[in-house]
């Protein structure tokens, strides 16, 4: 499995003129480790002297990180088996009329799973986002500039799985598919730029 390899084998594969791992996999991981700086956060803020009040509320987000943190780190796979099965279909028998069908049909099909993958990702990623400011707001101070490395990263996958969804939706022919995606997408997106720079804020008012 890709998530057990060592960092360095992961970049040198990343860096590689191999087509996997790559944009898909590095957004999934960056999501997994705004997620993991988030439960870091909730970590060093649960039973700590001084935060009892936020005690409770902490517990559930840092619940909420390690399971985005698992569902992020799945991801890293997930992108390189839809790119193989995208590059599978393309690589298809077209020299029949009959084979041309059946390749283009898998062709769709594989760009819309090439879809829904970073998509996931992006809204998974955006979870993270929000998670991220009652973090900023009530963590333990004295890891509180890792609740501002943990949103950075998360708009980082959240962006970058964007790309991925913009790239694949734009070879399907399936216009309901494709406008039910853009518009999940475009309200995925919506606002997380401003609340990335709104926990920023709240970190640095905090050191």
């Amino acid at each position: 499995m890709i998530k057990d390899q060592p960092i360095q084998q992961f970049l040198d594969e990343l860096a590689s003129k191999a087509s996997t791992p790559g944009g898909g996999s590095a957004a999934a991981i960056m999501g997994a480790m705004g997620a993991a700086l988030g439960s870091m956060v909730g970590n060093f803020t649960v039973g700590k002297k001084g935060y009892e009040d936020v005690d409770a509320e902490v517990r559930e987000i840092l619940d909420q990180c390690e399971a985005l943190r698992d569902k992020l780190t799945g991801m890293i796979k997930a992108d390189i088996d839809v790119f193989n099965q995208v590059m599978g279909a393309y690589g298809m028998p077209k020299d029949t009329d009959e084979q041309k069908a059946e390749r283009s049909k898998a062709i769709q099909a594989a760009l819309k799973e090439a879809t829904d993958v970073p998509l996931d990702c992006a809204k998974a990623a955006a979870e993270v986002i929000k998670l991220s400011k009652p973090l900023a707001e009530k963590g333990n101070k004295n890891v509180i500039s890792d609740a501002g490395v943990a949103v950075l990263a998360a708009e980082a996958a959240l962006r970058s799985a964007a790309l991925n969804v913009y790239i694949n939706v734009g070879g399907i022919k399936d216009e309901d598919f494709k406008q039910s995606r853009e518009q999940e997408l475009e309200q995925t997106l919506s606002g997380t730029r401003e609340l990335t720079d709104e926990v920023y804020e709240i970190v640095k008012s905090r050191l």
